[in-house]
């Protein structure tokens, strides 16, 4: 799910990394979506439907997803795995370990250094980008995309 962008240069806490893209706040649907098109393509994301949250971040408030979270959906329909809030608690691997726990495997032994923190604590996330922009008003300056979801089909998707 695409969510409103945690570091928006119009934004409360703009980035300044030189590896970040460049986004403004989208204020329009069309922007947020231009701008999570431009995010799944920049990311290589193109084996995977990402969905678009609305734009009052309806499931972004129902799922505490602000600034970022990973979630794993099973084939019910329910939560399978909630990871940690972000950005300490952005963890690929955790996800990876409820992919395999929900598809009846073992988790992967980690030591803990591979995770930067211990289990419980969860480790840092990274995200690879770079400053090309994702989308937004104003020439190639990026928006963000809603930072909470819509659920009941509120949202939109690519």
């Amino acid at each position: 799910m695409y969510i409103r962008e945690a570091h928006a240069l119009d934004g409360a806490m703009p980035n300044d990394r030189p590896d970040s893209p460049i986004v403004e706040e989208p204020v329009t649907a069309e922007e947020r979506k231009d701008v999570a098109k431009r995010c799944a393509g920049a990311l290589d994301m193109s084996p995977m439907t990402m969905l678009i949250d609305d734009m009052k971040d309806s499931t972004c408030q129902a799922y505490a997803a602000f600034p970022d979270r990973l979630y794993l959906v099973g084939k019910d329909g329910k939560v399978a795995f909630a990871g940690a809030r972000g950005p300490m608690g952005f963890n690929p691997d955790d996800l990876e370990d409820g992919i395999r726990e929900a598809l009846g495997m073992e988790p992967i032994k980690r030591a803990s250094s591979e995770r930067g923190f211990d289990r419980d604590r969860r480790g840092l996330g990274g995200r690879g980008g770079d400053r090309r922009g994702f989308g937004g008003r104003g020439g190639d300056r990026g928006g963000r995309g809603g930072d909470r979801g819509g659920s009941g089909g509120d949202g939109d998707g690519l």
